[in-house]
């Protein structure tokens, strides 16, 4: 399913090095028995990779929100960004950490934040990072009052904005290399639902 990679990708049983080490932490990172064709792209480049392996640790690994908003923040962004790929994975990872089907199903088919059945709180945090993607410049004081005054924490905000963030970073790479045109090139995708906490 990588027939329209622009780039070329190295082979875990070709990883040698400083790649292979690279390669078995972001395993360990996702919990998953193969490397993720999403960290594949920079793979002729270990020094690229290190800051994705970085950036994806950040988002994932300890952090003061919970996993499976997380991973929420990660696939509406995706869906804003319209990256297919991106949205296969982390709904896969939204769902393994406890997360709704419903919600997982509505965000592959949303065309707005109001379309999802999460709560008025959530739907006021993403409202915000939907901002972030489309017109960061234009978000102001009033936005980041509004997201207070419904219940986050700044450090939970940070928190999100660096995951929505990141990922505005990962579907552009993901989609300008080519890999990002369907959900079905998503490996993550395809695997079966482990129990919650699991992945």
């Amino acid at each position: 399913m990588t027939a329209h990679v622009r780039v070329p990708l190295v082979a875990e049983d070709e990883a040698t090095g400083r790649l292979a080490e690279l390669y078995d932490e972001v395993k360990e990172a996702t919990n998953l028995p193969f490397v993720p064709d999403m960290f594949r792209l920079v793979s002729t480049r270990p020094d690229l990779l290190e800051a994705v392996v970085a950036g994806y640790k950040g988002m994932y690994l300890d952090g003061v929100l919970p996993r499976q908003t997380r991973e929420l923040i990660s696939a509406w962004t995706s869906k804003v960004n319209e990256c297919p790929y991106c949205v296969g994975t982390h709904n896969f990872f939204f769902q393994a950490f406890g997360g709704e089907p419903a919600t997982a199903k509505a965000v592959e088919s949303a065309s707005s934040v109001e379309d999802l059945p999460v709560d008025e709180r959530t739907k006021v945090l993403l409202r915000l990072l939907t901002k972030l993607s489309r017109e960061a410049y234009k978000i102001t004081d009033v936005d980041w009052q509004q997201a207070l005054d419904a219940g986050w924490r700044s450090e939970e905000l940070l928190e999100g904005f660096f995951t929505a963030a990141m990922f505005n970073f990962i579907t552009r790479m993901v989609d300008g290399l080519g890999l990002g045109y369907s959900v079905a090139a998503s490996r993550v995708s395809q695997q079966e639902i482990p129990d919650e906490g699991a992945a």
